[in-house]
């Protein structure tokens, strides 16, 4: 711990001691109130110029929710996934990674599950996305 101590001064210590002695420092210039302002504002600029524009489309691109009778509540777990339907019967499951042994031939591995969800098919669905432990 000492040696890097030691270290950290002497790399201090001479840089300090090379601004002092360098030709790069003009010792007559202590403000420079127009240069402060310019290098403070200008990258700001740069900064705002791109997320203006992107902030817009960002705000475009924002779906409104569905105003529909129709929507699925997904709630992701660490093992599982859990649906709720609360327009269709007020129905709750949970659905469950097939375990490889019970797979049929043309299976996907990692993919298939005990019980999956069905969704009519022509009427605009809502999913609504969360997570309960992940």
């Amino acid at each position: 711990a000492m040696m890097i101590i030691v270290g950290i001064f002497i790399f201090v210590a001479s840089i300090g001691l090379f601004l002092l002695h360098s030709s790069f420092l003009s010792r007559r210039m202590h403000e420079a109130q127009t240069l402060e302002i310019i290098w403070t504002i200008l990258p700001g600029m740069l900064l705002v110029t791109p997320a203006l524009p992107s902030l817009r489309l960002l705000y475009l691109v924002d779906e409104q929710p569905v105003s529909s009778a129709n929507s699925l509540k997904t709630i992701g777990h660490q093992w599982y996934w859990s649906y709720e339907m609360p327009y269709f019967s007020n129905s709750l499951f949970d659905s469950y990674m097939t375990p490889t042994a019970d797979l049929e031939a043309g299976d996907y591995r990692l993919l298939e599950v005990d019980k999956r969800v069905l969704l009519p098919v022509g009427l605009d669905t809502s999913i609504i996305t969360t997570s309960a432990d992940v």
